[in-house]
C-alpha cells in the first residue's frame, strides 16, 4: 500500500514549464507556439518567411493572434532572392487579413540598401500593401537621411512612397 501511494505522488508530480504565458487585456492565450517559423509560398515559390520567438492565439468574441516578443519577416523576389527584411518588437493580427507591427519597426530593402524606421506599420494581406501613418526615418544606401509622415508600399517592399518627405534630397543637373 505504501509503495502504491509513493508511486501515485511521484507520478502526479507537477512539471514546471520554462514557458511564460503572456496576458493580453486580462486574457491568457488559448494556444501558444514558441520559435515559430512560417513559410508562405505560392505555386512552390517562397514569398515570405515569418519567424517569431512566441505567438499567442486567443479565441472568443474577437479571435486574434499576437507576437509579444517580436517578429521577423523576410520577403523574396519571384526569383528566390531576398527582397526585404522587416523586424518589430511587437506584432498582432488586426483581423484575418490585416496585421500590425509596432515598437521599433525596421524595414531593410536588401536589394537597394535603403532602411526605413518607424513605430508602427500595417500589412493588408488582401490588398498586398504595407503602410504607416507615423513618423518615418529613411536612410538611403548612400547615407542620406530623409523623414516623412508615413509611407505606403507593396507587400514585398519593392516600391514605396514616403508621405510628405523632407531631408537630404539628391539634386539633378539642369
Amino acid at each position: 500500500m505504501a509503495l502504491c501511494l509513493m508511486m501515485f505522488f511521484v507520478a502526479c508530480k507537477e512539471k514546471k514549464s520554462e514557458s511564460v504565458l503572456y496576458e493580453y487585456e486580462g486574457r491568457f492565450p488559448d494556444e501558444a507556439a514558441e520559435n515559430m517559423v512560417l513559410t508562405v509560398s505560392d505555386s512552390g515559390i517562397v514569398s515570405f518567411i515569418i519567424t517569431a520567438p512566441l505567438m499567442n492565439r486567443y479565441y472568443g468574441d474577437s479571435t486574434f493572434a499576437d507576437f509579444p516578443k517580436g517578429i521577423r519577416v523576410v520577403s523574396f523576389t519571384e526569383y528566390g532572392e531576398q527582397q526585404a527584411l522587416v523586424t518589430a518588437d511587437y506584432a498582432s493580427e488586426v483581423n484575418g487579413s490585416k496585421y500590425r507591427a509596432s515598437k521599433n519597426v525596421v524595414i531593410i530593402d536588401v536589394i537597394n540598401g535603403d532602411t526605413l524606421r518607424t513605430e508602427e506599420i500595417t500589412w493588408n494581406q488582401l490588398a498586398r500593401t504595407i503602410n504607416s501613418n507615423t513618423l518615418v526615418k529613411q536612410t538611403k544606401a548612400d547615407g542620406s537621411v530623409n523623414y516623412g509622415d508615413g509611407f505606403t508600399a507593396d507587400d514585398r517592399f519593392t516600391k514605396y512612397t514616403i508621405i510628405h518627405p523632407r531631408g537630404e534630397m539628391a539634386g539633378f543637373d539642369f
